[in-house]
Formats: structure tokens, sequence, C-alpha cells
């Protein structure tokens, strides 16, 4: 029996999968992308719009600012599609095979503290509900038995993950429309127009735009991941496009909403705190934020893993899951994580935001939509070892692009958000270095054929 249930778990490694394991029909990435962002964090992101803006203006800015994020992600998921690979194992291509290493190691580290702070926020939630029934109280307990459950399902791998999303999106879906109807039967909807747009609350449009986006580069580091295994190009960015746009626009109008209801009830503003929204919306929005982070841990959990053979590829799946996993759980336990939520955004912004810009420019524009796998995957040599194993154009885009973003955001903020302004100026610099590069030795190459 212990024989057949291991059979049944994950194998999944970072080489290119055969075609039977193209498993991700349109229905299927829809769905793997509904319930990816239909969490709890993002929901939170939502209370944190209002009262600093409008209501329907907080609404416009989630639906424009998700539209533009989602044009990278499934950009980036598509480039998985094409060539088979995870997102962290093509950076060596844009990077080069070193240069790679980089991107792993803090993908690993970001998507690790993402993990904490979600499995928190489901024991927070799920212990509310339960010492409002029973009297009995432990958040430590729950964090760790939700978070358990989540390693338990990303060690089936892909495949299973795929199984299990599409039923937690649907129940999602139900229980979300419930708080919305909840709310709007309760007041009317333009007493929610009524309110927002308080400049003292620190949240501006353009800061909530920015956040928007940056929520979209924050899941672009697992869309190769998922979408490598997407059985059509065409399928793939459509699935992803509808699924991620539907889940944070439901999501994070979810959490507008019920900042805004709560306010109209009398109560202040409550921030980041999923206990007042099971306090506010009863059970069910307790099954919310639970069943959220059911679907988007286990893909979190399931990318740490790709990262990590990334670096260590002979190590198989298995191991490095359950001590990822662990660590993952004892992480969780940890309740002052939940103060260093926008700070994970902002490591999100100032790193990701480069990388991606450059893997899109090197991938659609210099290579022309084409990558040399085998070349990708080897650990030394090959095209893409560039100079000791680094890409010297791509290395100081990066840094001009981090180095403004850290720039942008914490020592002099822009009234209009650092991550599209960011995107665009390392976008456009990496193509001008490299062409600068290219021509540089393409002259070289020519002096050395001159006869002396």
């Amino acid at each position: 029996m212990l024989e057949g249930i291991i059979a049944r778990l994950g194998q999944d490694s970072v080489e290119p999968g055969a075609d039977t394991e193209r498993t991700m029909g349109f229905g299927n990435t829809i769905m793997v992308w509904l319930a990816a962002n239909m969490v709890v964090t993002t929901l939170l992101t939502g209370t944190l719009f209002v009262p600093g803006i409008l209501y329907l203006q907080a609404i416009l800015i989630i639906l424009l600012g998700t539209l533009l994020g989602v044009g990278v992600l499934s950009l980036v998921g598509c480039i998985g599609t094409r060539t088979g690979l995870p997102t962290m194992v093509l950076t060596r291509a844009s990077f080069g095979i070193r240069g790679g290493t980089f991107p792993a190691l803090l993908n690993l580290a970001v998507l690790m503290g993402w993990s904490w702070v979600q499995a928190l926020l489901a024991g927070i939630a799920v212990n509310s509900a339960v010492d409002s029934l029973t009297g009995f109280s432990n958040v430590v307990l729950f964090t760790v038995l939700c978070q358990s459950l989540v390693v338990l399902l990303a060690l089936f791998g892909h495949q299973g993950i795929e199984r299990v999303e599409p039923f937690i999106a649907v129940v999602m879906i139900g229980l979300a429309l419930f708080v919305f109807y909840t709310a709007f039967s309760t007041f009317g909807f333009g007493e929610f127009l009524s309110l927002g747009g308080d400049p003292s609350a620190g949240m501006t449009a353009a800061i909530a735009f920015d956040v928007v986006v940056a929520t979209a580069i924050s899941w672009t580091v697992l869309s190769a991941d998922f979408n490598r295994n997407a059985t059509s190009q065409l399928g793939g960015i459509g699935g992803t496009v509808i699924g991620y746009t539907a889940s944070t626009s439901l999501a994070m109008s979810l959490g507008v909403t019920a900042a805004a209801y709560a306010q109209l009830q009398g109560g202040a503003a409550q921030g980041f705190d999923a206990a007042v929204l099971v306090e506010n919306f009863g059970i069910p929005a307790a099954i919310v934020v639970f069943l959220s982070v059911m679907a988007t841990n286990t893909l979190v959990v399931y990318g740490m893993i790709m990262s990590y053979l990334n670096l260590r590829p002979q190590s198989g799946f298995l191991g490095p899951a359950l001590v990822i996993g662990l660590v993952s759980i004892l992480g969780a336990t940890w309740q002052g994580v939940l103060n260093y939520f926008l700070d994970f955004l902002l490591l999100i912004g100032t790193f990701f935001v480069p990388v991606f810009a450059i893997m899109l420019a090197d991938y659609y524009v210099l290579r022309r939509g084409e990558y040399s796998v085998r070349d990708v995957l080897e650990r030394r040599g090959g095209r893409y070892w560039f100079t000791g194993g680094f890409n010297a154009p791509a290395w100081a885009a990066y840094i001009v692009g981090a180095g403004l973003a850290l720039y942008w955001t914490r020592i002099s903020p822009l009234s209009f958000g650092a991550t599209v302004p960011v995107f665009a100026l390392t976008f456009v610099l990496y193509l001008i270095l490299r062409f600068a590069a290219d021509r540089a030795k393409r002259r070289a190459a020519e002096t050395d054929r001159v006869p002396g």
C-alpha cells in the first residue's frame, strides 16, 4: 500500500516533459490560475485601498492594473509552454548559466515568506471560526495543520495540483459570491459608492495601481512552472489571462467590499487582519480563507521545489519537497511575519520586475521567440554561457533597474508608482546594452580577420 502511495507522488523535474505530460488544457489552465490568486493575501490587499480612495475608483484600478500585469504573467508563461522549462530555469538563457542562480535563490526566499504569511492567515481564520463555535483557541496548531495539508497536496506534483485546483476554485467562487450578497443585501450599492477618498489614510490611486501590477509580477515567478504543462500556447495564454484576471479582480474587490462593509457597520479601517473577515462574515469567510490558502500555498510550495531543482537538478523531487515543506510549516508558526507582508511585495517589486523585463526583451525581441532547451540545461558551456557563465549586459541592466526600483519605492517614491517605469526602463536598457555588446563583438571579430 505504501509503495502504491509513493508511486502516485510527484516525480517532476526541470527537464521538459513528454507530450503526455502536457496535461493542462484551456479549461484546466483557467481553473489553476483562478484558484491561484483567489487567496487571502490578495483579498486583504484590497482592504488596504479603502478609505484612501473611492470605492468605485478602487474597483476600476484593480481591473486595469490586473489587465496590465497579466500581460507579463502570460508572456513569461508562454515561454514555459514553448520550451517546457520552469521559470527560474529560463533565467539562465538571459542572465547566463551561472547568473540564473541568483533569481532562483531569491525566488526560494520570497516564496518561503509568502507561504509563511498565507499559512498563518489561514490558521488565524480557522482559529477564529473554531473559537466562535467551541471556545477553543490555538493559532499555532491550526496554522501547522493548514500548512501540513498544503505540503501533502504539493507532494503529488503538478498533476495532483491540477486535479485539486478546479474543485477549490468553484467552491471559493461560490463562497465569495455569498460574501458579496451579504454585503450588498445589508447596505445599498450607493452607500458603498459614498465611501473612500480620504488622503490621510496614506493610500492613493497611483499606489493602489502599483500594488495591483506588482501582485501580477509576484505570480510571474511561477507562471512557466505551470504553463510548461499547457497543451497549447493559445490555451495557455488565454487560460492564464481569463483565470488570473477573474481571480485577482474578484479577490481584491472582495477585500475592498469587506473593508467598506466594516466601515458602514461603524467600525474603523481594520487593515490586514483575517480574523476581522470571520467576525464580519462568519464561517463562510473562514472557509474562503482556508481554501484559498490550500490552493495558493500548494502552488507556492511547488514553485520552491522547482527553484531548488534549478540549483540541484540531480536531487529528485520528493526529498527537496519534504525538506522545503517542513521549513514552510515551522516558519509559519512565527506570527510576527505578518508585519513584513508589504515588505515582501516591495522585495518582489524591487528584485523581480527587472528580471522579467530582461527575460521578455531577451526572448521575444533578441531571440525572436526561440531558445535552445539543450543549451539552457547545460551546466557549463553552450550558447548561454556568455562570459564565465554571466550575461554582462543583462546584469548591468538588472542592477540599474533594481536600484531604481529601490530608490523609487523606499527613498524617493514616485507619485504614480515604480513598477511600470522600472519595467519599461529595464526592458529598453537591456536591449541597448545587448545590441552594443553584440556590435562590439562583431567589430572585434572583423578586426581579427583583417590581415596585419
